[in-house]
């Protein structure tokens, strides 16, 4: 279903405005090293264990789910998955901590930094190729809209000025027990088109912003992004092989209904789905694993 520009959508088609993205989860070949680099360099705290697995966060949120699947490849560069996984700060101090430990756990690691107008964004890689994004969004009162897209820009912001301005030692000495979010997960899709029809005609998200037809970003209740996809390693690239890298998106939601919601509008368009009514766990057309819970 495609609606044109100057109609609504029906709220039921939509994904509700509440929603909010929860734990990535991660496929490593080393786990000693990529736990290290987690806890050491991303300031997260090791919450639990699961079937070898360990779930890491902030103040009892989990953010990463990193799962050893020894044996498996890292993607190539120009495969579909994860682009990045993007972690929400509350403060700039709190990110200015994590920019900062990073940085000195291996500076090589270091990916580039951007101010998008609505955020403000550092980004890594992690040991196994992984992208890492670590922001603090402007005041939404600042945010500027044009009809039903959010303005985002590319600007330039020098990493070691931000630190200057505002790094504290409180934030370094208390960076674990600051709260910190999963706030957007980007992936690397094989075309934009295809990637609208399923995120936001079939699933519910709305297009927020577009890049050349390079990108697409989307969200619920008017966020400037919980998902985002892009071509630009990716272009024409089809359904992921069983490598390292992503395992899977995991999106909440409030209500069991919006499950339900969910789960008719994907069957109507021919997705494969497991419904346990409690959750449900759907691929894209990459291959990409999604699980929506309440």
């Amino acid at each position: 279903m495609t609606t044109p520009a100057n109609l609504s959508v029906p709220s039921q088609d939509l994904l509700p405005a509440d929603l909010s993205m929860g734990t990535v989860m991660l496929k490593v070949g080393d786990m000693k090293l990529m736990l290290d680099y987690y806890e050491r360099a991303i300031g997260l705290v090791a919450i639990s264990e699961a079937l070898g697995g360990v779930f890491l966060g902030r103040k009892g949120v989990p953010i990463i789910h990193l799962s050893p699947a020894a044996g498996l490849q890292i993607p190539g560069r120009g495969e579909a998955g994860l682009f990045h996984t993007a972690i929400l700060f509350d403060t700039r101090a709190d990110v200015a901590a994590a920019v900062a430990t990073a940085a000195q756990y291996d500076p090589r690691l270091f990916a580039g930094s951007a101010d998008h107008l609505v955020s403000e964004a550092f980004y890594f890689t992690d040991p196994e190729g992984n992208g890492v994004e670590l922001y603090f969004d402007k005041p939404r009162s600042t945010w500027e809209w044009q009809g039903d897209r959010v303005v985002m820009d590319s600007l330039p912001l020098p990493p070691q000025a931000y630190l200057n301005a505002n790094l504290t030692e409180q934030a370094l000495d208390g960076q674990r027990d600051s709260a910190a979010g999963v706030g957007h997960v980007h992936l690397q899709v094989g075309d934009v088109h295809t990637a609208h029809r399923f995120y936001v005609e079939t699933l519910g998200f709305e297009q927020t912003a577009g890049w050349h037809g390079q990108a697409l970003f989307v969200s619920a209740g008017k966020y400037h992004h919980h998902m985002a996809m892009n071509v630009w390693n990716s272009r024409g690239a089809g359904p992921r092989k069983d490598t390292l890298g992503l395992g899977e998106v995991l999106i909440h939601v409030p209500g069991h209904d919006d499950i339900l919601a969910a789960a008719d509008r994907l069957k109507a368009a021919g997705v494969a789905t497991r419904h346990t009514g409690l959750e449900l766990r759907f691929e894209d057309p990459w291959r990409n694993s999604i699980r929506m819970t309440v």
